[in-house]
C-alpha cells in the first residue's frame, strides 16, 4: 500500500480477501444438492470483491468506523451513484421540463460551486445564470441529492410540460 495505512484500511482488505470465501460458502450453503451429487461446481474470483476494491480505489467508498466494519459513500461516490441512477431511468423524453432555480449564499460558494458542477454532470443546460434545465426524468433524484447537500431552503426544483423559453 503506498497511501498512509490505517487500521480502518487493513480491515477493508482483509473483508475484500475474504468476500471470495464467504461466497463460496454462500454457494456451498444454497447449492447442497449440487455438492453432494460429486459435481464439480467452478465458483469464479467473486466479483464483489473486485467491485468494492475498484470503488475503494477511485475514492467512491470509504471506512467510516474502525470498531465496526461499516462502508459508506464519499460525496463523490454519491454523485456516481445518482448519476447511474438517471442514466438508468432515462427514458424517451416525457414532454417535461425539469428546471432548477438556486440563489445558494456567497458564504457558501463551495457547495453552489459543487452543485453547478453536478448539474453540469447531469447534462442540465443552462438557461440563465442560477437556472438550469433538463429533459431528464430526475426530479426525485435531484431533490434527494439537494436534500443531502443541505441546499434545499435555497433550490427549487419545477417540472413543468407547457414551457416557452424563446429562441
Amino acid at each position: 500500500m503506498n497511501k498512509k495505512t490505517s487500521l480502518g484500511d487493513l480491515v477493508l482488505v482483509a473483508l475484500e480477501k475474504t468476500i471470495d470465501g464467504y461466497i463460496r460458502l454462500e454457494d456451498f450453503m444454497y447449492n447442497t444438492h449440487i455438492y453432494a451429487k460429486g459435481y464439480d461446481r467452478h465458483v469464479k474470483k467473486a466479483s464483489f470483491a473486485q467491485a468494492l476494491r475498484r470503488l475503494r480505489n477511485k475514492g467512491l467508498i470509504e471506512f467510516t468506523d474502525e470498531a465496526e466494519i461499516l462502508i459508506k459513500l464519499t460525496d463523490e461516490g454519491k454523485a456516481q451513484a445518482l448519476w447511474e441512477r438517471i442514466l438508468r431511468a432515462n427514458q424517451s423524453w416525457d414532454k417535461k421540463w425539469r428546471i432548477v432555480a438556486f440563489d445558494i449564499p456567497e458564504t457558501h460558494y463551495l457547495t453552489r460551486d459543487l452543485f453547478r458542477r453536478r448539474l453540469k454532470d447531469f447534462q442540465f443546460q443552462q438557461l440563465q445564470k442560477s437556472v438550469w434545465i433538463s429533459k431528464i426524468n430526475c426530479t426525485n433524484l435531484l431533490r434527494n441529492y439537494i436534500k443531502e447537500l443541505g441546499i434545499s431552503s435555497w433550490v427549487t426544483v419545477l417540472e413543468a410540460e407547457n414551457v416557452d423559453f424563446g429562441s
